[in-house]
């Protein structure tokens, strides 16, 4: 089985760790994009203080993915990991929570993390046996719904990281172009589509209205990037357009035609709505890659019923 290294490229147009979400259990989703597989369990740190601690990232640990048929593991190396760490807090996005992936959570935040460098380490302290360069996070819960609903009830269980990554392997062999705005002269060249219809770009736009209204608060940074490219008409690439197809199929139960205030409506409109959905899967049905995808909804989908029967 094949194994393959994942690299934060600081040219994409999207890249590293915008947001850290709250998990019960591992959710197959498109590869290269967000490890919402990997779940790795944190320890409650302070009751009083509310916070919880565990590992957001682990290097050189092979992560099993599936997609469609195609079965493989990727890892991070010590060195990606301390740089998504670093992007993750330039970037400013400490305070970036979800949970399950889905539902943007307020009242969270990042208050302390850190590189493990040794045996010593303060994770030790709490039963975490976590290797050496993993990144350690302690988390701040003061939203009361998520501390006693699932946090005390321990029906979160774990940290997971979402964000944006490439394979080293794929990069290395995409289309090189001469272009002076890098300092290498270089940039990598990936297909890329705007083809999509006017309804994806008003519904985007409309998301864009209803959020500010809203204080902005809806959505995670991705959310947000995405519906501005969309509603510019920009082209995204074939890895974006797995993604609209993914979360709108899954999201689709909490969009509401008739509200103008939830988050779920907001964040499912930003991404292109019905419409955005409509053209993600006939684009990738164009493109052959729709089977593949909608086992893996498939399969997560089981997973889910599942685990609402525990």
């Amino acid at each position: 089985m094949n194994i393959i290294e994942l690299i934060i490229d600081e040219e994409a147009e999207l890249y590293g760790i915008d947001a850290i979400s709250l998990v019960e259990a591992p959710a197959i989703e498109s590869p290269f994009v967000a490890l919402k597989s990997e779940k790795i369990e944190f320890k409650t740190q302070d009751e009083e203080k509310r916070l919880v601690m565990g590992a957001a990232l682990i290097p050189d640990k092979p992560i099993y993915r599936k997609n469609g048929e195609e079965e493989y593991y990727v890892y991070f190396s010590k060195k990606t990991v301390r740089r998504a760490m670093e992007l993750y807090f330039k970037n400013g996005n400490q305070a970036n929570a979800t949970l399950e992936h889905e539902h943007t959570l307020n009242g969270l935040h990042v208050v302390e993390s850190w590189i493990v460098e040794g045996e010593q380490d303060k994770s030790r302290m709490y039963g975490l046996d976590v290797p050496v360069g993993t990144w350690m996070v302690s988390m701040k819960v003061e939203n009361d719904a998520i501390w006693e609903k699932f946090v005390k009830e321990g029906s979160v269980k774990g940290f997971s990281i979402e964000g944006f990554f490439s394979n080293k392997y794929e990069l290395s062999k995409a289309t090189v172009k001469k272009d002076k705005r890098y300092k290498d002269g270089k940039r990598v060249d990936m297909e890329s589509y705007s083809d999509y219809p006017d309804g994806v770009k008003n519904n985007a736009k409309r998301g864009i209205e209803l959020n500010e209204n809203q204080g902005n608060k809806c959505a995670t940074q991705t959310g947000k990037v995405r519906a501005q490219q969309l509603a510019k008409g920009e082209p995204i690439s074939e890895e974006t357009i797995r993604r609209m197809y993914s979360y709108l199929s899954r999201a689709e139960e909490y969009y509401d035609p008739n509200s103008t205030t939830e988050c779920g409506t907001i964040s499912y409109l930003l991404w292109g709505g019905k419409a955005g959905l409509r053209w993600s899967k006939s684009k990738l049905k164009e493109l052959e890659l729709l089977s593949g995808i909608e086992i893996e909804l498939g399969m997560d989908m089981v997973e889910r019923k599942l685990l609402s029967k525990d």
